[in-house]
């Protein structure tokens, strides 16, 4: 729903679009798009998909016709080549997209190429692909990874005040290592207190892997939103090299 609301959320998220600069294209890593081997969105006009059930229809109704980049694909494709990846026109933009960037860029006019996650990868693993991706910084692409650091619906609680205990210590200690550069050491983040609650079956975690291995020696991290929901989610966001 964040994509309507008028929320603190929100309202921080459409201030960072206009603090950043505007981005030739953008690079989004959903949640919510998950294969098996890595899949690049190659469409001229990627649809936008409502991927979710048992919400107000006003959501259902949303459109984010942003245009695509057949050729980003491409150039996405070559550079993780060495991780099979495939241009694919079997998606368009999901929620975890246009949720997002709807609230950045209202206008949709700038290109954006979603690329799968393959969660049989290991964690070192979806560093690698980070890496692999790092010289598109340099042409001016934006690398968007979108899903939640604690993300366990089946404990959400809309009464609870405070995370839960396991939510806040896996929380906090990822905002540790994010914040400190130490983004190498959340190769092992299963071994973090309060993982298994917080981070489920990995989707919602793994865009945080990929983005952290894109950074450079000279990024100097930043925390949006270092807040939490509902007693069982994240709605801190991270921005690199701004």
């Amino acid at each position: 729903m964040n994509a309507l609301e008028d929320n603190a959320w929100t309202r921080a998220w459409a201030q960072l679009g206009r603090e950043l600069q505007r981005p030739r294209a953008i690079l989004c890593l959903s949640a919510h798009y998950v294969t098996h081997g890595l899949k690049v969105v190659g469409q001229e006009q990627p649809e936008t998909i409502h991927d979710f059930y048992g919400f107000p229809q006003s959501l259902y109704e949303v459109s984010y016709p942003a245009p695509g980049s057949p050729r980003l694909a491409g150039q996405v494709a070559a550079l993780l080549a060495d991780q099979g990846a495939q241009v694919s026109a079997d998606w368009g933009l999901d929620h975890g997209a246009w949720s997002l960037l709807k609230v950045m860029y209202p206008a949709a006019d700038i290109p954006v190429v979603q690329l799968s996650l393959d969660l049989t990868l290991d964690a070192r693993a979806q560093i690698t692909i980070g890496q692999a991706l790092r010289p598109l910084r340099d042409e001016g692409i934006m690398l968007v990874g979108s899903g939640n650091v604690v993300h366990n619906l089946r404990e959400i609680r809309p009464d609870q005040q405070q995370p839960f205990p396991w939510a806040l210590a896996f929380g906090e200690a990822v905002h540790e290592r994010v914040m400190s550069g130490h983004y190498e050491a959340l190769a092992g983040y299963t071994a973090l207190e309060g993982c298994m609650p917080s981070v489920n079956s990995g989707e919602h975690f793994v865009p945080l892997l990929n983005i952290l291995g894109a950074a450079t020696r000279e990024d100097r991290p930043r925390a949006i939103n270092h807040d939490y929901a509902w007693g069982s989610l994240s709605m801190s966001s991270y921005v690199l090299g701004a």
